[in-house]
């Protein structure tokens, strides 16, 4: 039997409140309130009816990293910026080519981390008479394998954003190394707050960091304590990705 086989309706509530436990507990230990914190289920490789089902159950947010599927899905299931009542958000990384894309079907992109695709984007989004909500992807990590922009680029590269009025810099995003103990990944999502928390708006008031996207199945309650506002969740929801 297959892992989506096993996904039932009464499988995911199951994991869906306990997750929504653990992100309740977060908050509390951090002194923050759990409506600070938006779910968001990553339905990368998994079918539109996964999608279906995780909505019925009352998702609201979803996450894709490949633009493909994005669209896909979405002609589907359709996200605010069509005119439904989903929310997706663009995570992985995008290219150039595909920009008019997520123009066309993502509500959010959290993957923003360059002038060439800042103005691919500019100019898609002007032509289709939307502004799209980006964060900007940091790589906290260091690690060579991973996009984002290393940490000392981030405040000039906010700064070089001001020409784009129809980029709305919303937040930054990051994906903390691979751990088993999420502990050890706690400075991490801090730099990234640190660096949102730094950043002088008057440098461009355009940029207004009022989100912070991190923080997985692994992680996440720790990233909550350090700031999260978007929690980007997919195994401990949907379970092993599908392939």
């Amino acid at each position: 039997m297959t892992e989506l086989s096993l996904l039932d309706a009464a499988t995911f509530r199951d994991r869906l409140a306990r997750i929504q436990e653990r992100i309740v507990q977060a908050c509390r230990r951090a002194g923050r309130s759990p409506d600070e914190v938006i779910l968001i289920g990553v339905t990368k490789t998994f079918p539109v009816s996964v999608v279906q089902l995780a909505f019925e159950a009352g998702l609201r947010h979803f996450g894709e990293n490949r633009v493909q599927e994005l669209v896909a899905k979405a002609a589907v299931l359709p996200g605010h910026i069509e005119g439904g009542t989903i929310t997706w958000h663009m995570i992985g990384h995008l290219q150039r080519n595909k920009a008019k894309e997520v123009v066309a079907h993502a509500d959010w992109l959290h993957s923003l981390d360059n002038l060439r695709l800042a103005e691919t984007l500019e100019q898609r989004a002007a032509q289709a008479e939307r502004r799209l909500p980006c964060l900007v992807e940091v790589n906290v990590s260091g690690e060579s394998t991973k996009f984002g922009l290393p940490p000392e680029a981030v405040h000039d590269f906010l700064d070089a954003l001001a020409p784009f009025e129809h980029l709305e810099i919303c937040g930054l995003m990051t994906l903390a190394a691979p751990t088993d103990d999420p502990e050890a990944v706690r400075p991490q999502f801090r730099l990234l707050r640190q660096l949102a928390q730094t950043y002088d708006a008057r440098r461009n008031p355009r940029v207004q960091l009022r989100y912070l996207s991190m923080g997985m199945s692994g992680d996440f309650e720790v990233a909550i304590e350090e700031g999260a506002t978007h929690v980007r969740i997919g195994s401990a929801l949907f379970g092993p990705r599908l392939v």
